[in-house]
């Protein structure tokens, strides 16, 4: 008899899974009461990029005169940008859907939950049934924290979800919050023209990243007119009239036309019952081992209710690893998931990327390493392409030459960290990046010169 693996959540982990697992002759149920291919994913990340290279586009428009071309000013069409995004959003969805019906993937639009440690209870628009499972993963995502102090309203106080694009583009907006997704919004409503205010509730943006990395966003920030409020932490924000005021604990006042929430996100774990099947989770996460398994061996959970990191490249490797654990692969060589040789990157402009030991992290456990810095600015395609901000670093061990870990900044970081992410995977030295042949003119090449 065929495993019964049922999945709650079409996301990365969930189509991943579902997909790999089927692929190895489980059967498979997908259960989704949202989107398939994933809320967070779909409502979020892949609208956000989309608006980020639209804006992207506009920033480009006004630096081509440096090229030798004439300046052309470009203005925005929401309903063409709003039909962008609705097209891409489609397309993956379409795609993931069309894999998961040809893999046999029963998928089923309704709301699961967990009624005993091998049943799960559909709710759907055609009643409700319990089904049986033999391995369940929990797969349900996130959504955008909201703080009792404040009350979107999809018009001028905003989350995440209200902003792809919003109905009307803001002749200023104010954001809360000064991580990943904060200082996105900073790039891309301020390449859209927007006056914009950043509240950093430290004393740098980007409190998680190096030092050095923050300060070059900063400098860029400035340089556009974008105003930080170091060292303040948001109270309240309220609208008065047409305008949004946000307040912050050191008295400071900011007046706007809209604002929006990036503080992080909460899992969507709520109503799962999770506690009739014993599962145990720590602020609502729920707490797995390295296979992707909670403390019920048979039930294991993936993506942003396992409380990793919240990337969808993690999520969509976690799904893989969970459907092979699932079918026993895990019983021949097994490469377990290391969540420390995670490559991420933040799509502002300059992009920035990272992956692997940072500098900062290395000095704070007075661990020795070799550190190499090499600007763009010394790199023949950057000055090409009229853009030589930003640098590439590589933190090595200075005893056997083997890759660490490594941030870049600048233009393509997202596609060039790939380099050194798999150095840092494969255990490469610094030497296997020198001695690669790469392409001339490349921006590439600052990765070998900063690995010499």
């Amino acid at each position: 008899m065929a495993t019964r693996f049922v999945i709650i959540g079409g996301g990365p982990a969930g189509n991943t899974a579902a997909t790999y697992a089927a692929r190895l002759g489980a059967e498979v149920t997908l259960i989704e009461r949202d989107t398939i291919g994933g809320a967070a994913h779909l409502w979020d990340c892949i609208p956000s990029k989309t608006m980020i290279a639209t804006g992207g586009a506009m920033s480009f428009s006004k630096r081509i005169e440096g090229m030798g071309l004439e300046q052309q000013d470009a203005e925005v069409d929401t309903p063409a940008l709003t039909s962008r995004i609705d097209s891409i959003k489609q397309r993956l969805q379409h795609g993931v859907t069309r894999l998961l019906n040809s893999q046999g993937v029963t998928l089923i639009d309704g709301t699961a939950r967990l009624v005993g440690a091998h049943e799960v209870e559909i709710t759907t628009a055609a009643g409700v049934r319990t089904i049986q499972a033999d391995a369940i993963l929990l797969a349900t995502g996130s959504r955008p924290r909201i703080p009792e102090w404040c009350f979107p309203d999809g018009e001028r106080i905003l989350t995440t979800r209200d902003c792809y694009p919003p109905v009307v583009f803001p002749e200023s907006i104010t954001v809360v919050g000064s991580g990943v997704t904060g200082v996105e919004f900073v790039h891309m409503f301020s390449s859209f023209g927007a006056k914009v205010t950043l509240v950093v509730s430290r004393q740098q943006v980007l409190p998680q990243k190096d030092p050095e990395v923050a300060a070059v966003l900063e400098d860029d920030f400035l340089k556009r007119g974008v105003q930080l409020l170091k060292g303040a932490r948001a109270t309240s924000i309220e609208r008065e009239d047409d305008s949004v005021v946000v307040r912050c604990d050191d008295g400071r006042v900011v007046r706007s036309t809209h604002a929006v929430l990036a503080i992080g996100s909460v899992p969507n774990t709520d109503g799962l019952g999770l506690d009739a099947a014993g599962v145990v989770t720590d602020s609502g996460y729920v707490t797995i081992n390295r296979h992707c398994q909670s403390n019920i061996a048979h039930i294991y959970a993936a993506g942003d209710v396992s409380g990793k990191l919240p990337l969808s490249s993690v999520a969509s490797m976690q799904g893989r690893k969970v459907a092979e654990h699932v079918m026993g692969l895990n019983k021949v060589a097994h490469r377990h998931l290391d969540y420390d040789k995670a490559a991420s990157a933040i799509f502002t402009e300059p992009e920035i990327a990272d992956v692997g030991l940072a500098e900062a992290e290395a000095f704070a456990e007075g661990r020795k390493i070799r550190v190499t810095k090499v600007p763009f600015s010394a790199t023949p395609k950057a000055l090409i392409n009229n853009d030589p901000r930003g640098f590439v670093k590589i933190v090595s061990d200075p005893a056997t030459g083997v890759v660490l870990g490594g941030s870049i900044v600048g233009r393509h970081a997202a596609e060039l960290i790939s380099v050194i992410a798999l150095a840092v995977t494969a255990n490469l030295k610094v030497t296997d990046i020198v001695e690669s042949l790469l392409v001339h003119p490349a921006l590439a090449e600052a990765l070998a010169e900063a690995a010499e």
